[in-house]
């Protein structure tokens, strides 16, 4: 690989193209989560108290997943600011991209079984 006098690398455009893609792929899972978290949100806002303090404690929870998810990219920055070569970056973008699907997939699974949780504790309420 041609490296210039200042240790930089041109990074081929097929390169490119398959971080941009990646990075749009877990950018599109991110904005699916949120959205689901923020409509799980909303139907529970008319709800009795115990349910305004479950919708409380999903709304905290998805900030700790979002604050999570968000510390992962930066992450993830730093380590293709510091990688030795595009080989290195591709496998660091990847490893990436096959670990945010995973922890997604997990917050999903987890937000979920919160919201059922709390739905069965707002039906016993109600009864």
């Amino acid at each position: 690989m041609d490296r210039s006098s200042a240790g930089q690398f041109d990074i081929p455009q097929e390169m490119r193209a398959f971080a941009e893609k990646s990075v749009e792929q877990a950018r599109h899972a991110f904005e699916s989560f949120i959205s689901s978290a923020h409509q799980t949100m909303n139907a529970f806002g008319d709800q009795a108290e115990t349910t305004r303090q479950g919708a409380r404690d999903i709304g905290q929870q998805v900030m700790a997943f979002a604050e999570r998810n968000i510390a992962s990219s930066f992450e993830l920055a730093q380590q293709l600011v510091r990688a030795r070569d595009v080989n290195e970056m591709v496998k660091l973008q990847s490893d990436y991209i096959t670990a945010q699907i995973k922890t997604l997939s997990e917050q999903a699974k987890e937000l979920g079984e919160t919201t059922a949780k709390l739905a069965r504790e707002a039906a016993r309420a109600k009864s």
